[in-house]
């Protein structure tokens, strides 16, 4: 599910889309029409998807679109029913094709149709301090409290039984029941997602959502940035302490429990009942199993399977990190 938040501007034709990215690839279909931009996962035959890494060989030769941009090294990988448009900057020419379909997606500028709760169906409802804005098209489920001088920006859906508190800005985001979501918290930003130019950085667009699941606890100052092309989600009974970032697309499993000031770079995955210790670090990209347990300062810079233990920079195996710092 993409963000139902941004309004989608197509369908383009599939030559307005090569005019864009400034491309003439020798494709048979160039009269098609394309509904929508989406990742390799869950584009249907009527999108146009990337693929830009062999890491996502084995999701790129399954997917079910009808056009993929990518490179000519990679290309072969793809079915029959999805047709290669080769670029030389598969990222590049992906952004400016997110930017046609949802051109308002690309800035995070204030909204500026916000209330003060107090002249909204809310004032009764939810038990609210002071200067509480909300946007519109927002929902809010029985048993809330929100705390003061926080912002509920338009289309954001909150659960029953949820506790927001004070000096919160939320965009962007579904929230599910019995949700706590501690002071100074922003979720729901657009994610750090550019390309590095010496006279204008190119920003990527971020159509996706956070999904917070039922029980959840999210820590005083965390930040979390909604996805770029998938989203970002938090699963259910998943604990995270004070100050700790999580970038665009990670998807956090179940019953994880996540200390204070560890930062997630984009794009990973944590599989169910994950422990991290504070102020470690995760890079992008990487999949870490079920059970795994990773120390305190750790820097996590590959996959970790199931059941596993790891410790240190780069992290390695618990027992060998003990054993060569005796």
């Amino acid at each position: 599910m993409n963000n139902p938040f941004f309004e989608n501007k197509g369908p383009f034709n599939i030559n307005e889309i090569l005019d864009k990215i400034n491309t003439y690839s020798k494709i048979k279909h160039l009269n098609k029409n394309v509904s929508d931009v989406k990742d390799l996962v869950n584009a249907t035959n009527k999108d146009i998807t990337f693929f830009h890494s062999k890491k996502y060989e084995s999701v790129a030769a399954d997917t079910k679109a009808l056009y993929c941009i990518t490179t000519k090294q990679l290309s072969g990988v793809l079915p029959k029913n999805c047709e290669p448009i080769e670029v030389n900057n598969v990222l590049v020419s992906t952004a400016m094709i997110t930017g046609m379909f949802y051109p308002d997606s690309v800035t995070d500028d204030f909204d500026s149709q916000t209330l003060n709760i107090e002249k909204t169906s809310f004032n009764n409802s939810v038990s609210h301090g002071q200067n509480i804005l909300l946007g519109k098209n927002v929902k809010i489920g029985s048993n809330c409290s929100i705390g003061h001088n926080t912002i509920i920006e338009s289309n954001v859906v909150v659960g029953d039984n949820c506790s927001i508190g004070s000096n919160v800005i939320i965009r962007n985001t579904l929230i599910k029941d019995n949700v706590s979501i501690l002071d100074g918290c922003v979720i729901g930003k657009k994610g750090f997602g550019f390309f590095p130019n010496k006279n204008k950085n190119i920003r990527y667009p971020h159509i996706g959502i956070v999904i917070i699941e039922d029980n959840c606890e999210i820590g005083c100052g965390s930040t979390i940035d909604r996805g770029s092309l998938s989203n970002t989600i938090i699963g259910k009974n998943t604990f995270i302490d004070n100050q700790v970032h999580i970038a665009h697309n990670n998807k956090i499993g179940e019953n994880c429990i996540i200390a204070g000031q560890v930062g997630f770079a984009g794009s990973s995955t944590l599989g169910n009942n994950v422990m991290i210790g504070g102020q470690a670090g995760i890079s992008g990209h990487l999949k870490v199993g079920n059970n795994v347990k990773i120390g305190g300062g750790s820097g996590v810079i590959k996959s970790i399977p199931d059941n596993t233990k790891v410790m240190g920079y780069p992290s390695k195996d618990l027992k060998k990190f003990i054993k060569e710092n005796k």
